[in-house]
């Protein structure tokens, strides 16, 4: 049984690296192949310029993502595979060979270390090559490795509490473990969508009152008229970082902000601001983030459910390339392998998220002037440098909005323009 487990593991990993790095190419070639041609929709809007460097900018993104790809799947077959998790194991377990609890938090730990180093050189790359050659980069060295490493500590400080409630409670808690962990698991993702704003948020980025009196009032009246309370508004220096724009709703209850990057302030008038924040109000109208956060739910109580299934069978381990089973080793082998094992939904996961989007469209076509989000995503698509020919089948798999003409289509028909 472990042989054909570890068979199947290693032929899906194959068979979906393959196909991320087919659609990865696939990608690339159909953004070339139109880089010399601006969209009809977008000919009055959007030069061949900015086109172009969307295009290249996209590509390189793209062929980046690839060799990122390729390294993932060498890191998992290694950690898994080739016996990397069971070495971590023999060296935590010679110093530490009576204390399960804090050895098995020390090998997760490590697998995760371990992961983040090879990660490095692709997110530096990505900033300081890609980013600064396409002039979105602000950030110095000195702040990319402060905000890693207080990201670091942030995750460690909350992260850990959680890893070793799971392991205890894997380990003492009987056979309904997992649902006593999946109910503390949901009461902490609960507490930090409320505390995420005002606590967490703040360690990494400067947030002020919005200052300009005229915007802030009609977003007011916008807010009142869509039943929305919050706590404030706020902008975000986004622009110490990136040059790239965005506004979006943060925290649960009554801790729930407006935020807006200081870049997108620069960039719309007072109309499309309203627009964009009339397109967030809309998701918040359709329920989508309770939505997303009772799927999570879900999703975490089928997974540990299995998880407390997979712990007791020795072949789970042998097929994974360990020879000791214990509960942090079953706790680390899952959270490793099942992203290969879930890569199936993506598309699905994407299409539902594409449609999340066009609802909360409509709605903002509904409370504000459909024109005018209009003209703010041809801004932004221009700005961010977003690509307006993505390949169908890549954006069908991964975007999470839709492409840029299809958008930009139905829109139009609210407004009674050939967009």
């Amino acid at each position: 049984m472990a042989t054909t487990f570890t068979f199947l593991f290693v032929g899906l990993l194959a068979v979906t690296t393959f196909i991320r790095l087919w659609l990865g190419k696939r990608h690339v070639q159909y953004m070339q192949a139109h880089r010399n041609h601006v969209p009809a929709a977008f000919t009055q809007t959007i030069s061949l310029e900015s086109h172009q460097k969307a295009a290249d900018y996209s590509s390189a993104k793209t062929q980046l993502s690839i060799l990122e790809t390729v390294a993932q799947a060498g890191l998992l077959l290694l950690l898994t595979v080739g016996g990397g998790l069971q070495w971590i194991d023999q060296v935590w377990t010679q110093w530490l060979p009576d204390q399960e609890i804090v050895r098995g938090a020390l090998v997760i730990c490590s697998a995760l270390f371990v992961s983040t180093l090879v990660e490095l050189p692709f997110d530096y790359y990505r900033t300081f090559t890609i980013d600064a050659k396409f002039g979105f980069n602000k950030m110095t060295p000195a702040m990319f490795f402060s905000d890693m490493l207080k990201h670091g500590l942030v995750g460690l400080a909350l992260g850990a509490p959680i890893l070793f409630a799971a392991l205890w409670l894997m380990q003492g808690a009987g056979e309904y473990w997992w649902f006593y962990l999946w109910v503390i698991w949901s009461v902490f993702n609960i507490v930090m969508l409320a505390i995420y704003p005002t606590f967490i948020a703040p360690l990494f980025n400067k947030f002020t009152p919005l200052a300009d009196q005229s915007l802030k009032s009609r977003i007011e009246t916008l807010l009142t008229k869509c039943g929305f309370k919050s706590q404030g508004l706020f902008v975000m220096d986004g622009s110490t970082r990136s040059g790239h724009g965005n506004a979006y709703f943060t925290g649960f209850g009554s801790s729930k902000r407006v935020v807006f990057f200081d870049t997108l302030l620069d960039k719309l008038n007072g109309d499309e601001i309203e627009a964009v924040l009339a397109h967030e109000l809309g998701h918040f109208k359709h329920h989508h983030v309770i939505k997303r956060v009772a799927m999570m739910f879900f999703v975490s109580l089928v997974g540990l459910a299995l998880l407390g299934w997979l712990m007791n069978q020795s072949w789970f381990y042998a097929g994974l390339g360990v020879y000791q089973p214990s509960d942090y080793m079953a706790l680390v082998l899952f959270l490793l392998v099942s992203p290969t094992f879930l890569f199936i939904l993506r598309p699905i996961m994407a299409s539902y998220s594409r449609k999340n989007e066009f609802e909360a469209d409509n709605y903002a076509a509904k409370h504000a002037e459909a024109q005018h989000l209009v003209d703010a995503l041809v801004k932004l698509y221009r700005e961010n440098a977003s690509t307006l020919t993505p390949d169908p089948l890549h954006s069908a798999f991964y975007d999470s909005h839709p492409p840029a003409s299809i958008r930009i289509a139905k829109l139009a028909a609210y407004t009674g323009n050939n967009i």
